[in-house]
């Protein structure tokens, strides 16, 4: 199944006092590149996100962006240092002797002095945590995974019709390849006619001149290719593993086959459907680079 580079995905879930809102949006890329922007507290779960969307996606530049809330008050112990305490009083002490003063202990006094009481929040079970954030995680990515499959579709419908197309056209220049050498002899021989008034024409040397442009004009082996190419083009687009380099090599190999058949043909009306060719393979190549 083809499977477009381009989606958004968005996963929301709750616990342990938090609130995590995921999203992400992919564009086409020719390799896979995945960036992760989370606050600093998440920072640990990064190569997690990583290797969850390595394993289902190949291609494409993904942004992940990671939003958290406290939903609920959260816990929080306070710690005394008591020997920093005391190292406060005994200092306390020596210095209203130095400067021969009265000295009191002010316990509330002590508790202000910086690092005395300390705070500190409930250890949070990171396993845990994670196993809540990889669920938005999931959710996202299947979202993302499924628009990237719908517009996959899309592509793919387009794509067989452009190829019904170019089919269509080959099959023209092919028919019309016998009546260019036939056109050829006519315009050689009205020619010869006017040139040679009365004498008679050589009908060997006129065979041999038209035997000639044939050759040099023969497109039989490009038409073969081009079919060839379009049926591994259709082919390709059934497969279930990425295909959008393959697809890209194919319509390069393509695009040179045409352009040798405008250049060897040296006839109007194939010119014509080279063009027109031209335009549906641009059209293609435009199309596929967008495409897993």
């Amino acid at each position: 199944m083809v499977k477009s580079m381009t989606g958004f995905g968005r996963g929301e879930t709750k616990g342990l006092g938090y609130s995590f809102t995921l999203e992400m949006k992919s564009v086409n890329h020719r390799y896979l590149e995945i960036m992760v922007k989370t606050p600093r507290n998440l920072n640990i779960f990064e190569d997690r996100i990583r290797k969850v969307i390595q394993n289902t996606v190949q291609r494409g530049r993904l942004e992940v962006y990671i939003n958290v809330k406290e939903t609920e008050e959260k816990k929080r112990l306070v710690k005394v240092d008591k020997d920093l305490a005391l190292s406060y009083d005994n200092s306390l002490k020596e210095l209203a002797q130095a400067l021969d003063s009265v000295y009191r202990t002010d316990i509330y006094r002590l508790a202000s002095l910086p690092d005395v009481l300390i705070v500190e929040e409930e250890e949070i079970d990171i396993e845990a945590l994670w196993s809540i954030l990889e669920k938005a995680l999931n959710d996202a990515l299947e979202t993302l995974l499924q628009m990237r499959k719908d517009e996959g579709i899309r592509l793919t419908r387009d794509l067989n019709k452009r190829v019904e197309v170019l089919q269509k056209q080959i099959q023209e220049v092919g028919e019309r390849t016998s009546q260019t050498v036939i056109e050829y002899r006519e315009r050689l021989e009205e020619k010869l006619a006017l040139l040679l008034a009365d004498s008679s024409i050589d009908e060997n040397r006129l065979g041999m001149e038209v035997m000639l442009f044939a050759d040099r004009a023969s497109i039989d082996e490009e038409l073969v290719r081009m079919e060839s190419h379009l049926a591994q083009f259709e082919q390709t687009l059934l497969a279930s593993e990425p295909i959008g380099r393959k697809l890209d090599f194919l319509v390069q190999e393509m695009n040179r086959e045409i352009n040798t058949i405008g250049s060897k043909a040296n006839d109007i009306v194939i010119s014509r459907i080279v063009v027109e060719g031209k335009s549906e393979l641009e059209k293609i190549r435009e199309q596929i680079q967008n495409i897993e």
